[in-house]
């Protein structure tokens, strides 16, 4: 079993419900053929330069690699057992580049974390 999260690039004021919509897309196979969405890919290359998703070591967070990465979205399937600094640099980052959480575990989506300035 897994711990499932995704990240998503929708427009600027997308709700929760308009996430939720994406993600139910997805799932019945409603995909956008586009150029993948460049907040997507800093996400991915960011969180892929920590943890590895080709030829994942054992002490790899993912549980399924390579990670799930469309134009829009990238599905992270962690192992339970991960530790929390991963769940801690994948908000991060989303916050970082602009995408919102999806927790399928419960439907809860969350807007990227307000950015702190030095």
């Amino acid at each position: 079993m897994s711990f499932d999260l995704s990240v998503w690039a929708l427009e600027d004021g997308a709700t929760p419900e308009d996430v939720r919509a994406a993600v139910d897309g997805c799932r019945q196979g409603r995909h956008v053929d586009r150029y993948p969405d460049p907040r997507v890919v800093a996400f991915y290359r960011a969180i892929t330069a920590s943890y590895p998703d080709r030829h994942p070591g054992p002490d790899s967070p993912w549980a399924v690699a390579p990670l799930h990465a469309a134009h829009d979205h990238v599905e992270l399937n962690l192992h339970p057992t991960c530790a929390d600094q991963v769940l801690l640099d994948i908000e991060r980052l989303a916050g970082a580049h602009g995408l919102m959480l999806f927790d399928p575990q419960d439907g809860s989506v969350y807007p990227p974390p307000t950015r702190v300035t030095n």
